[in-house]
């Protein structure tokens, strides 16, 4: 049976602890709560829009060399407000990321109101989970959550994140392990799922030196997580920072786990709006099956 084509849509951060001020000669100027920081950023191949004098109100940058130098004497740490969530944020050794990757806002709402809006108990798998965030917002809106990583640290800070929001009893399991290897185990344990989300990396590396590559290995796990679903799941998020790839590649993958008539598909874009000017950062793709 033919699979409807998915529509193709642009998600922007919904976020207001997280500002988009400008982008330009590979880099953006951002702020996260109280910390205006300048980052790395690939994709952005264009002309910046603010003057350098702007730029330089950043409290730190990350730099080609691959470290952050401090403009101003301020912690490396500091706290953000998410709606009802409170979040760590932090300038790590040889990373970028500060724990919050903005754009994912646009999952986060739909991840809430889904979550709220189901009649039965939500049992979510979070796979590649990170710090949490989603984690958090699926179990605060009423989902009992399987949250995996194969990072120790990425898992210690997503513990500190439930700590800070008041959600120590919330009903979450912190599983560090490969998730190929993981969701196997709960395929022979006959466990079950009613929604799924996955944010792969390109490459990366179990806890056990796993290695991972996405083109090789997301149908795999795509054909795995199938065997978890529920008699009626409710729905798939699978998010990829890959640059060569395409959102109309997830649609396909998804189009290929889900039977036709059982759901509808949603490609496109997680986007961040600039706070000024009409340019939009386009920093991930995207896709979505939900059930009808």
């Amino acid at each position: 049976m033919r699979q409807p084509r998915p529509d193709i849509e642009v998600l922007y951060n919904s976020w207001p602890a997280y500002e988009l001020l400008d982008s330009g000669h590979r880099q953006k100027l951002e702020r996260f709560g109280d910390y205006v920081l300048v980052r790395s950023e690939p994709k952005a191949w264009w002309q910046p829009t603010f003057s350098r004098t702007e730029w330089q109100r950043a409290v730190a940058t990350f730099d080609d060399d691959e470290h952050w130098t401090f403009h101003q004497p301020v912690d490396r740490e500091w706290l953000v407000q998410c709606d009802d969530l409170v979040l760590l944020a932090k300038c790590t050794d040889m990373s970028k990321h500060v724990g919050i990757f903005p754009e994912q806002s646009a999952h986060w709402t739909w991840l809430r109101r889904a979550c709220q809006a189901s009649r039965r108990p939500v049992h979510l798998l979070n796979l590649f989970g990170y710090t949490g965030i989603a984690s958090l917002i699926a179990a605060k809106a009423g989902a009992a959550v399987t949250h995996v990583d194969a990072s120790k640290p990425a898992l210690a800070w997503a513990r500190k994140n439930q700590q800070l929001s008041g959600l120590a009893r919330a009903p979450i399991r912190w599983i560090l392990d490969d998730a190929i290897k993981f969701v196997q185990r709960e395929v022979n344990r006959q466990r079950r799922y009613d929604a799924v989300i996955l944010d792969p990396p390109s490459f990366g590396r179990g806890p056990h030196r796993e290695i991972w590559k996405i083109d090789k290995h997301l149908p795999q796990l795509l054909a795995l997580c199938r065997q978890l679903l529920s008699d009626a799941p409710l729905f798939i998020i699978v998010t990829m920072y890959a640059i060569e790839a395409s959102s109309l590649i997830i649609g396909n993958l998804l189009a290929d786990m889900m039977h036709p008539d059982a759901g509808h598909i949603q490609v496109g874009e997680l986007v961040l709006q600039h706070v000024a000017g009409e340019k939009k950062l386009p920093m991930a793709i995207f896709g979505r099956w939900e059930a009808t």
